[in-house]
């Protein structure tokens, strides 16, 4: 091969860890990454303490690791790399191909999977795929530590003044195409009941859908509501959001993604407007972007409840993980973030693609999985949408997929945050507690 010219200044290093027991394999695997002009490999390891001992010195951006090693093997240094270095991202490899060691190493923390011999081109081509799907959490990490996200150490508890409830439930996931909007917009419409007051807030301040969902066009949106926050009359602000013709709600977002500069620059801008009209409704259920910042932040600081919205998919669950840690970093009480999963696939024996099964979430996440919906025809949510209803009431129906379970998820939440003082304290019972831990009351 021609000699290789030294890279561009401003030209993407991707730092590499090669962990593999067998030291042929890693000097051979070693020597042809270094005829990629933005790979660098840092540093080799025999076991998997090894690894992990590198790994949280040095924090390389991928690591490539062999499943099978003895003293540790890959899947165990995987998942301590996992939670204790988030900004490595690890890529496995293993002699073995079959659905059952690809669904281990996910569950391990992995973002991709190498089958050996190893064919060089498709591992560059995956290296540099990893890695440009794991920047948003390298930023995230960055950010954190250079302070320009402030994780706030205590939840905020008291309720603005006001008659009602105020429970405030913020739907978020750290990945997009997971259905959160019509978990938002169909969670608001099913926790109205007679005599319950519910406000929707659309806080993806950059890519607002609710408005589009619900068919809203109203003058007033976030955006105006925020230019006078500190002075904002919680009986005036009831005229200004929409009201749908189910009679929820509805503060819209910004109608273009770049009105919400305005907002960024004042982070604090969208929780103070929680802060003040919460005590007015029973509910608040706010949907957000991906985006994870110092407004979103805030806004996770107001939560009774936090959705952490996902999907059967291995990006999806290390995103979920991620957020997790940095919620438990914050103080969060576990308690407060659940998970719903979203577009779930009945698991067929001998089917190609692997799926995560509701349990392996769970024990994944350590978090209650509390909602299991269904995947279903892309085309009766479009048809939703057209019409301009939430989902939940798109159909008279009840019992069809997803709307039953969409009603279940609103009425369980609508149970356990509404109940009477003297009754919560009633049910901390074994019962009780086997009950929430359980997942499938959704139907499974």
């Amino acid at each position: 091969m021609g000699g290789k010219k030294s890279p561009q200044p401003d030209k993407t290093i991707i730092t590499i860890l090669l962990v593999d027991d067998i030291p042929e394999n890693r000097e051979n695997i070693k020597k042809l990454l270094g005829f990629e002009q933005d790979f660098k490999v840092i540093g080799t390891a025999g076991t998997g303490r090894e690894g992990v001992e590198f790994a949280k010195q040095h924090k390389p951006d991928i690591i490539i690791m062999d499943i099978n090693m003895p003293d540790m093997d890959g899947l165990q240094a995987t998942e301590i790399i996992t939670n204790q270095v988030p900004w490595s991202a690890i890529i496995i490899m293993s002699v073995q191909n079959d659905a059952d060691y690809y669904r281990r190493a996910m569950n391990a923390g992995a973002k991709d999977f190498l089958t050996k011999p190893i064919n060089m081109d498709e591992m560059y081509n995956t290296i540099r795929n990893v890695y440009k799907r794991h920047e948003h959490v390298r930023r995230q990490i960055k950010a954190i530590e250079e302070g320009a996200i402030a994780l706030p150490r205590s939840p905020i508890s008291d309720l603005a003044e006001g008659e009602r409830a105020g429970h405030v439930i913020v739907v978020y996931s750290p990945v997009g195409g997971v259905g959160k909007t019509t978990v938002a917009t169909s969670l608001a419409s099913g926790l109205m009941k007679e005599d319950v007051k519910v406000l929707l807030i659309d806080a993806d301040l950059q890519f607002a859908d609710v408005g589009t969902f619900l068919n809203l066009n109203p003058p007033s949106t976030i955006v105006e509501v925020a230019e006078d926050v500190n002075d904002l009359d919680t009986e005036l602000f009831e005229n200004i959001v929409a009201t749908h013709d189910s009679g929820l709600k509805v503060l819209t977002g910004p109608v273009r993604p770049e009105l919400a500069d305005t907002l960024w620059e004042r982070p604090e801008t969208v929780s103070t407007i929680i802060e003040k009209v919460r005590g007015n409704y029973d509910f608040v259920v706010v949907d957000t972007g991906t985006r994870l910042d110092q407004t979103l932040v805030n806004i996770l600081q107001h939560a009774t409840r936090i959705l952490l919205v996902g999907t059967p998919a291995l990006v999806s669950a290390k995103n979920m993980r991620f957020v997790l840690d940095l919620f438990d970093q914050a103080g969060f009480p576990p308690e407060k973030t659940v998970i719903v999963l979203n577009k779930m696939m009945e698991e067929r024996k001998g089917a190609k693609t692997p799926t995560i099964s509701p349990e392996k979430f769970q024990s994944y996440l350590k978090r209650n999985v509390i909602g299991i919906l269904p995947l279903i025809d892309e085309r009766l949510l479009l048809a939703a949408v057209n019409r301009g209803v939430p989902f939940i009431g798109s159909d008279r129906d009840a019992n069809k997929p997803l709307i039953k379970q969409l009603h279940g998820l609103a009425d369980s939440l609508f149970n356990e945050l509404m109940k009477d003082p003297e009754d919560a304290k009633e049910t901390n019972t074994t019962e009780d507690a086997k009950k929430k831990s359980k997942i499938g009351f959704l139907g499974r």
